[in-house]
Order: structure tokens, then C-alpha cells, then sequence
């Protein structure tokens, strides 16, 4: 157990982050597979447009890293505008 008064405040602190975390991390996977189950070009664009900018918060937070970010973004990208032709 921690000795310091300052120790067992960072681990209250890291416990709250970590579910943050964990709480905004699946909220954006869920986000992506909706975006991978719909088959309509303007909802398929709109819901983009939240995802990227979810995944770039989390980058930005070092809760994903940023590469897998921009892999994750070039794919739905590659995904949604495969739509157009498709439908």
C-alpha cells in the first residue's frame, strides 16, 4: 500500500482515467462497427465524421496510438467511399 498522501491521491486519479478510458475506447469501437454495418452513403458519411474525430481524441489522449488511429481512419475512409460505387 502506498506510504504517501500524494501516492494514494494517483491512484484514485489513475483509476478514474482508466475508466474514462476504457469507457470512451468502447464507445468508439462500438461507433466503428456501426459504421461498418450500414449500407447508406450519406448516414455512412455523417457517422465518418463523428469516428474520426473520436479516434483523434483518443490519439491525441495516448489512449490508442496514432498510427493505429490513422490506419483505422484510412480504412473506413477506403470503406465509405466504396459505398458510392457499390450503391
Amino acid at each position: 500500500m502506498a506510504n504517501h498522501k500524494s501516492a494514494l491521491k494517483r491512484i484514485r486519479a489513475n483509476e478514474t482515467k482508466r475508466l474514462r478510458n476504457r469507457f470512451q475506447h468502447k464507445t468508439t469501437r462500438t461507433f466503428i462497427k456501426k459504421l461498418r454495418t450500414t449500407t447508406d452513403k450519406v448516414e455512412a458519411q455523417d457517422l465518418y465524421k463523428k469516428v474520426s474525430s473520436m479516434l483523434d481524441k483518443l490519439a491525441k489522449k495516448n489512449v490508442i496510438h496514432k498510427n493505429k488511429a490513422a490506419n483505422n481512419k484510412s480504412k473506413l475512409a477506403r470503406f465509405v467511399n466504396k459505398l458510392s460505387v457499390a450503391a
